[in-house]
């Protein structure tokens, strides 16, 4: 189990390499069908090609398609999925306790799952796989950059560095993208640049050269990116500056990218706050040198929100509302566990949270203001420069502030 694109089915085609026994493959979608009792005959008949080619393995790829918690009360008990469901729980623990068929299956949703299927002596040897850290992520660089002709110049390290929270199909896609560009740009091997651009192609989109700003909204942006770049730098433990940029990509006017130095697990509440402020970087900027804020600021107010409210509720690092873990999720479900939301508080309670949230925001918001007074003329000076140049790196940042 792990997150899309983190190399479960790959995991399995590699055991199917190392297995050295019949190994035999079906999705969990090949199994559903329209008409009741279709889905338990192709399990049955799967289980029985197993049986026959024994010791063999058998995996179930994407098996939250048919293995979601019964008893939701769609389709009763002639369901579809549930017969196929119930037909898989019996093939795995029936009588028959001599079948030599060890059975794998894979899925990005292992919350949704059956506890009959997780019991033990069913899928009880859990392999957890995580996004790749930043050395997995240079290993598994070097691995798709096999076949592809890359300057010496490159360094992987750094393309690691820039890329939390990418998968392994998203770095495989980073450097096919890199190779695209490269022979777009008429050049014989993929050079650092072309790694890097790439990098914003697959967070972002791609440039939108026929999008062309005014002006006036060519400085909101400027002075924008450079509101959440300046603060970056000046607060601790906020992200830091990898890239600042006013070209449009995708939706976006213009981008900021913010990377933590190193690989991070843990986030304490100053860190939080840290990049809550760097977040607000652009909104108070705006309001700093125009006197009022644009719309490029809605995207960034509604994650500040968002991480505000978990601070609040799901952290329990507010020290008005002390440690405690405010609402449920609900064991009833329909569609996923994450469906039903159940309020375990107060109203009286809801509103203290509420007030908590829009305090927190509030001292983020009035540090942010003094932090960019204080250092107004440093903020003016990546504006300008960004209007002039469209683009500013790690390194010319720096110089500049």
């Amino acid at each position: 189990m792990g997150p899309p694109g983190s190399g479960k089915t790959l995991l399995a085609r590699a055991t199917a390499g190392e297995a050295k026994v019949p190994f035999f493959h079906i999705s969990g979608s090949e199994f559903v069908e329209m008409f009741v009792g279709v889905g338990a005959g192709r399990v049955r008949d799967a289980f029985t090609t197993a049986k026959k080619a024994a010791p063999s393995i058998l995996f179930i790829d994407e098996i939250d398609a048919i293995g979601r918690e019964r008893g939701s009360g769609i389709g009763g008990g002639h369901d579809e999925r549930e017969q196929t469901l119930n037909q898989i729980l019996v093939e795995m623990d029936g009588f028959d306790r001599d079948t030599n068929v060890i059975v794998i299956a894979a899925t990005n949703r292992p919350d949704i799952l059956d506890s009959a299927l997780l019991r033990p002596g069913r899928f009880d040897r859990r392999v957890i796989l995580d996004l790749p850290d930043i050395k997995e992520r240079e290993e598994i660089l070097k691995i798709h950059s096999r076949g592809k002709t890359f300057s010496s110049s490159v360094n992987l390290r750094e393309i690691a560095e820039r890329t939390p929270g990418f998968s392994g199909a998203d770095l495989s896609n980073l450097t096919n993208e890199a190779a695209i560009l490269a022979a777009r740009r008429s050049k014989k091997a993929v050079e650092q640049s072309d790694l890097l651009d790439s990098i914003e192609k697959v967070i972002l989109g791609p440039e939108r050269k026929s999008k062309i700003l005014t002006e006036k909204e060519k400085e909101i942006t400027a002075y924008h990116e450079a509101g959440h770049a300046l603060i970056s730098t000046l607060l601790p433990g906020a992200a830091k500056v990898r890239k600042v940029s006013i070209i449009t990509r995708g939706r976006a006017a213009g981008y900021t990218m913010r990377t933590p130095s190193e690989e991070r697990y843990m986030k304490t509440r100053s860190e939080f706050l840290d990049d809550l402020c760097a977040l607000l970087g652009g909104y108070v900027a705006e309001e700093l040198k125009f006197g009022e804020m644009s719309t490029g600021a809605a995207n960034d107010l509604k994650e500040a929100s968002s991480i505000a409210r978990s601070l609040v509720v799901k952290y329990g690092m507010s020290k008005k509302m002390g440690p405690v873990a405010f609402g449920q999720v609900d064991d009833l479900m329909l569609y996923g566990k994450d469906y039903f939301f159940e309020k375990n508080y107060s109203e009286a309670t809801a509103a203290k949270i509420d007030e908590e949230i829009m305090e927190t925001i509030k001292l983020c918001y009035l540090k942010t203001k003094k932090l960019m007074k204080e250092n107004n003329e440093k903020l003016k000076k990546v504006a300008e420069e960004l209007i002039k140049k469209e683009t500013l790196e790690k390194e010319d940042f720096e110089k500049l502030i």
